[in-house]
């Protein structure tokens, strides 16, 4: 597999060869393993004889927003630019799973919280989790990997192939290809849901883009479908954003009008996950 990097693994180098150590351990895979990594005044050897050179390891240490591959002595930031949407995509590091950013916006909660947790208290909110899922946004593939440790069948959508080109590098992601009961499906959500069948989920997790950048995933049209496509007594969690926030405050009012409107029940606000909690009679 590539070696993954980002400031957090470069700084451990750089002190301990500010201590005149030969040997240090690091992770190549933002913090999932450990290997040790021997040094000289060449840089970094990594088991597999991969050198990271003491030039790279000051580029990365000085970028705290990005992750790096390193593939044959070569690096590279992970970064794409989507000619679908005019946007960039990149990886940035946290202390623990890494974050999408989408032309410098994160895409889940990094303060007080890493994304693995984040995920984790969105997921959490719907459990038990069985049959099947339907991730209306899969992004670095977070919600599809955690919920197919117990679904029978998860289907996620993404609307940019970007960003899965992004996962594709994310260590943290790989179950995302790996796992045979993940089924990935490429387009606009608010679209392909007209080609599901009626109570075809037995859960659903709703975490669409800011409001200002997908409003249509708000929509009352939208929330209708997803109503449809969900199975009696099935449940909805519908990730809005910071409840405490002016906007998330609005979104949240208005998110839970129309899921009523359109038959949802048991309508409960998540603020730990963020987010509102319905179900399907």
């Amino acid at each position: 597999m590539p070696i993954v990097l980002s400031h957090y693994q470069t700084r451990i180098l750089e002190k301990a060869k500010a201590n005149a150590q030969t040997e240090v351990t690091i992770s190549p895979d933002l913090g999932l393993s450990d290997v040790l990594v021997t040094l000289t005044d060449e840089g970094g050897y990594f088991p597999d004889g991969e050198l990271l050179s003491w030039a790279q390891v000051a580029e990365i240490s000085a970028n705290e927003n990005n992750c790096f591959v390193l593939v044959e002595g070569e690096f590279e930031k992970i970064l794409v630019f989507s000619e679908l949407t005019n946007r960039s995509y990149s990886l940035m590091p946290t202390e623990g799973a890494p974050t999408m950013l989408i032309s410098g916006i994160p895409m889940h909660r990094i303060k007080g919280v890493d994304p693995h947790r984040d995920t984790l208290n969105k997921v959490k909110t719907v459990q038990p989790i069985q049959g099947h899922v339907l991730d209306t946004a899969t992004g670095l593939g977070y919600t599809a990997i955690e919920t197919a440790r117990t679904a029978v069948q998860v289907d996620t959508i993404e609307l940019d192939p970007a960003a899965l080109e992004i996962a594709r590098h994310n260590p943290w992601s790989r179950g995302l290809f790996d796992n045979p009961k993940i089924k990935q499906h490429v387009g606009d959500s608010f679209d392909l849901i007209l080609d599901i069948g009626d109570e075809t989920f037995d859960c659903i997790i709703h975490d669409p883009p800011a409001f200002s950048l997908a409003g249509d995933l708000y929509s009352r049209e939208f929330y209708g479908d997803l109503y449809r496509v969900l199975k009696p007594g099935g449940k909805l969690f519908h990730y809005i954003g910071n409840p405490e926030s002016k906007s998330g405050a609005n979104v949240t009012r208005g998110a839970l009008n129309r899921l009523g409107e359109v038959g949802f029940t048991n309508l409960r606000r998540q603020p730990r996950a963020f987010g509102i909690l319905a179900r399907k009679k």
